[in-house]
């Protein structure tokens, strides 16, 4: 058997810990898929100072349920037990959550609604390269509440690509980096055709993806209307179409992740 951890993230987590013992506020490097999202906010639970909920930012819906729900998986217990979410007109929260993920809005309504954040003991923001108005002013007022009133809340900000060093500069707080693992990527550009419509050049590449590969074939696009219309303009193609956004149910996500 394999002594390779099953996330990058993992040989981090000791020095992680440490450092939340020692400082109030620390910068986490981690390059996508290394696992910080769903790992470190698990390895919060065990600290001696963590008594009350890990509250993490998320700023897409979509990543907030599936982040919950895979904690959960982990944990062996029901979604909404041990770890929930709540974001805009849906949660799944229970009295004895202890990690609950939201989404920017909720987190800026919750420090309004409880400036003290009592019973929360960190507060973790993901993602934060993303750089959102929200999670902005969410991060100024959790600062705020720890510098005047709460000198025990661990804040940890969280990104894959944002300048860590001079962040972490700002916030006079540690920085760890971890690894990820690397995987090869080739890059392929079809021939430019001006006159050609989107949805045929859309359709093009996904065949061409089909036929050069034996995986599945992820295919970005910018918004709901766009997916759904590829989605009509793919059904004949020889493949299981699964469309994937943010309006989505919990079940629908869990059905496709």
């Amino acid at each position: 058997m394999s002594d390779e951890p099953r996330f990058p993230i993992e040989p981090l987590l000791p020095a992680l810990m440490a450092q939340l013992v020692e400082h109030p506020r620390l910068v986490l490097e981690a390059p996508p898929g290394a696992g910080k999202t769903t790992q470190v906010p698990l390895a919060l639970l065990s600290a001696n100072w963590c008594t009350g909920k890990v509250l993490m930012l998320e700023p897409r819906r979509i990543a907030a349920r599936a982040a919950a729900t895979f904690m959960s998986a982990q944990l062996g217990s029901a979604l909404g037990a041990t770890v929930g979410y709540r974001i805009r007109f849906e949660n799944r929260l229970s009295a004895g959550t202890r990690i609950e993920v939201v989404t920017e809005g909720i987190l800026t309504r919750l420090l309004q609604d409880d400036p003290l954040l009592e019973g929360v003991s960190a507060l973790i923001f993901d993602e934060f390269h993303e750089r959102h108005l929200a999670s902005d002013l969410g991060l100024a007022l959790a600062l705020d509440v720890q510098q005047s009133v709460r000198p025990d809340l661990r804040i940890l900000v969280m990104s894959a690509t944002l300048d860590g060093e001079k962040l972490a500069r700002y916030l006079d707080a540690p920085r760890l980096t971890a690894v990820g693992r690397s995987f090869p990527v080739t890059l392929q550009s079809l021939p430019a055709r001006p006159q050609e419509p989107f949805s045929r050049q859309l359709l093009r590449a996904v065949q061409l993806a089909l036929a050069e590969t034996a995986g599945d074939v992820l295919c970005f696009l910018p918004g709901k209307r766009e997916i759904d219309q590829a989605a009509r303009l793919l059904a004949d193609v020889a493949a299981e179409i699964a469309v994937l956004h943010g309006e989505l149910g919990v079940d629908e996500q869990a059905r496709i992740l």
